[in-house]
């Protein structure tokens, strides 16, 4: 796999991510370490994590992942210089309290706290991608459909939140920025604001994007494009919709995997994956991979490898076994008329899982 630049940073990942949120919650920290050990021998130089990891986020959990990730570094301390290193600092609690005492903002300070606690559960000196979780402002996300003016608050704006990353930047603290779960607008205003004030300029954008969401096709694809900002695509097998393992049980009937986050965690079944219509329109695709003779997990994870919106794919695993799997599509190729197959079905279903 060939290395891409991300935005105009000077950081160069491979275009599979290793994403870890299942780390301390699905997968306890000897697996994990295997995990990493494996994915570094297969080349991989990008990890995604998160402050509030493990997911689903849980006060018992919170910060799990990144001092299971930081244990192995300490094991293996010439990883580091080989791994592009990306987390995330939450945004607003959003009904968590365990975070920030469950503060409806994400101030300047609680930035660079936040940053400060990374660096030291990971047991790094730098952060090379350091990331918003999710928008401070009233924003549309994670299933809601329409954006309400009337919800609009006072919180921390993006040229604080900006003049802080750019804090840390100037420190040696985090190389490059980034958003998740982000819009046009705020892509747009970000950017805007760093050339205005001579401020970091966002390298990417961390949103979901998956065969059954392909909202970020409906233009920020083109903003991004336009401002020169890179796509992290997270959940590219939609909470393992899209690998045909709830196909004939359903998320939670007999026979549904017991282990599988949406199975397993109810709080996940509430979230836009756990729709049943989304677990129609995934047995759509899962059906069309079987007859082109791919697998579902194939189809789904050549359907982001091989798209030009999409720079690196993070994909999620809870054994050896399945990142080898998911690793092993990479260089599957679509055919145009397959691609026309998966346009039909869109047509038809839209994007359930949005």
């Amino acid at each position: 796999m060939k290395t891409i630049q991300l935005g105009q940073s000077d950081l160069h990942v491979t275009p599979i991510c290793l994403g870890t949120m299942t780390f301390g919650e699905q997968v306890n920290e000897a697996d994990a370490h295997a995990i990493l050990d494996r994915s570094l021998e297969r080349g991989v130089n990008f990890i995604d994590t998160a402050e509030m990891y493990a997911v689903p986020p849980r006060a018992e959990t919170f910060n799990a992942t990144e001092i299971i990730l930081g244990n192995w570094l300490a094991k293996n301390p010439t990883a580091r210089q080989k791994l592009v290193l990306a987390t995330k600092v939450a945004g607003p609690s959003r009904g968590m309290p365990w975070i920030r005492g469950g503060s409806p903002d994400l101030t300047a300070a609680d930035i660079i706290a936040a940053c400060e606690g990374s660096l030291k559960r990971m047991k790094t000196d730098v952060i090379d991608l350091y990331q918003i979780h999710w928008p401070t402002r009233n924003v549309p996300m994670f299933g809601a459909l329409y954006f309400d003016p009337a919800r609009d608050n006072n919180a921390t704006s993006m040229h604080v939140q900006l003049e802080a990353l750019n804090t840390l930047v100037k420190a040696g603290k985090v190389r490059a920025v980034g958003l998740s779960n982000e819009t046009p607008y705020g892509v747009h205003e970000f950017v805007r604001l760093a050339d205005q004030h001579g401020l970091p300029k966002i390298a990417t954008v961390q949103n979901a994007y998956c065969l059954l969401n392909r909202t970020y096709e409906n233009g920020l694809d083109e903003t991004m494009h336009r401002l020169g900002v890179s796509l992290l695509a997270y959940s590219p097998l939609a909470f393992g919709l899209l690998t045909g393992k709830y196909d004939a049980s359903g998320l939670t009937g007999p026979g549904a995997p017991a282990e599988a986050r949406i199975a397993k965690f109810e709080s996940t079944r509430k979230q836009r994956w756990g729709r049943p219509e989304a677990l129609a329109a995934a047995r759509r695709y899962n059906a069309l991979a079987i007859e082109n003779g791919m697998t579902p997990t194939q189809l789904a994870l050549a359907f982001c490898y091989t798209k030009w919106q999409v720079a690196s794919t993070i994909i999620g695993v809870t054994s050896v076994a399945q990142l080898d799997e998911d690793l092993n599509a990479w260089g599957t190729t679509l055919p145009p008329e397959l691609l026309k197959k998966i346009d039909a079905i869109r047509w038809d279903v839209r994007d359930p899982a949005l």
